[in-house]
Order: C-alpha cells, then structure tokens, then sequence
C-alpha cells in the first residue's frame, strides 16, 4: 500500500482544489494510480506560486485525503484530475523540517528534488505526519 506526497500551492499553477481534485500532468499518472483508494498527505511548500521570485507558503503538511478516482481534463491534453474524499484539514501543519529533523527521509538526502507534485513516501513515514 503505497503513501503519496501531493504538492498544492495557495495559488496553484494546476487547477487544483485540495477539498475536491488534485490536477496532474501525465508524468504522474502511473503513481497516481497505485494510490487509487489509499491516503495521501497534502503539501504547501515555499513558493504560493508559479512564480519563482515568490515566497510566503508555510512549507508544511496541511492535510489529508482519499483519492477516489482520476479522469482525463477534457480541457487540457495529457492531464488528469485526482478526484478525493474525506479531506480533513490537520488541526496544527506538520512543518516540512524541524530544527535538524525532516519528516520525509529522503529530505535528508543530497539530491532530494522537492518540488515534485507527487512524492511516494512508506506507511511508517505516512503514519509519523498524520
């Protein structure tokens, strides 16, 4: 059972609505798929948007979902929407990193490349953030 990382920023450059859809390029898909019906966590990070030069998001853990289903955007070719359920707001964000501690293990790493919008993550670190 896999546990998935999704990235939403406070003004997405997808058409993301975190209590309804995740939108997502076909790069993603096979991984959105293998989390058909499982958990995921939602992740803010630094940058509320596309725009490189902006910074003000909390770069925390904000909630958790269930994805229910994915359909193809009639609008835009070669995406998809991540449709989820019993979205639940966490009552404190998790902070992405705190003092020396990363809550994603692979955050430790050198090469770790934490702008990706779909980061798979184990059932013990799922478990440690929700």
């Amino acid at each position: 059972m896999s546990k998935e990382v999704l990235t939403t920023k406070v003004d997405p450059t997808y058409d993301d609505l975190p209590e309804q859809r995740y939108h997502f390029p076909r790069t993603y898909l096979r991984q959105v798929e293998a989390a058909r019906g499982d958990w995921i966590v939602y992740y803010e990070p630094r940058r509320p948007s596309g725009d490189l030069m902006k910074t003000g998001g909390r770069q925390a853990y904000f909630a958790t979902a269930r994805i229910t289903n994915i359909i193809e955007d009639p609008s835009k070719p070669d995406h998809f929407y991540a449709l989820v359920e019993d979205f639940v707001p966490f009552d404190h964000t998790v902070p992405y990193k705190k003092a020396n501690h990363y809550y994603e293990r692979a955050a430790q790493r050198r090469r770790f490349h934490q702008q990706r919008g779909f980061r798979s993550r184990c059932p013990k670190h799922f478990r440690r953030r929700v």
